[in-house]
């Protein structure tokens, strides 16, 4: 009978070790550290060219989608549509900030010397129905300019196959799966460059 208890306990670990392996960051150029001794940075982000899930283009994810939920409900795709692209300075990117100064101890100013550069290359909206989920991802590229000259990147980095969802699986809305995995990836990025 004492098997029974043990082996959820071996399979909640295993998808644990997983789950927090998954995720990698990688420095690509420039000096790693740059940001040690650093009591503050401005952050900024951009999502230009980026890929969603099977889309290449952003812009034609959004008008397929749009065109689907619109054929359900009128109005319901535009609707998204606005959603989709608000989510991002309303959700993402302040679970960005949060995780990101919890985690470096940095305050976010935008005078600071240095200006971290967050682009979004490709996000996986991932989907959850109840019986079937998929969690969110994103990568990115992340840069470290010079708050006064930008063109001047003093360090770059790598983030892939950073996941997204909430505990016990509650996470039906799409926004709040990718806000997670902006979540994720401040905290990583706080942890690592401080």
């Amino acid at each position: 009978m004492k098997i029974f208890k043990i082996i959820p306990a071996v399979l909640a670990i295993t998808l644990l070790s997983l789950t927090a392996g998954a995720q990698k960051l990688k420095n690509t150029s420039g000096d790693k550290n740059i940001l040690k001794s650093e009591s503050a940075i401005n952050i900024e982000f951009t999502y230009e060219n980026m890929s969603v899930g099977k889309y290449k283009d952003e812009q034609e994810y959004i008008k397929d989608k749009t065109a689907e939920y619109n054929k359900k409900e009128a109005g319901k795709g535009d609707a998204w549509a606005a959603s989709w692209v608000n989510d991002r300075k309303s959700r993402f990117e302040p679970k960005f900030i949060e995780l990101f100064t919890d985690n470096s101890n940095m305050k976010v100013n935008a005078d600071a010397k240095y200006t971290l550069i967050f682009k979004t290359t490709s996000i996986e909206p991932g989907f959850n129905v109840g019986v079937m989920r998929k969690n969110a991802e994103i990568d990115a590229e992340v840069w470290i300019v010079e708050t006064s000259n930008k063109s001047n990147k003093a360090a770059t980095f790598t983030i892939s196959n950073v996941p997204g969802s909430t505990a016990f699986g509650y996470d039906f809305d799409t926004g709040q799966r990718i806000s997670e995995a902006y979540a994720k990836a401040g905290k990583q990025l706080g942890k690592s460059l401080k």
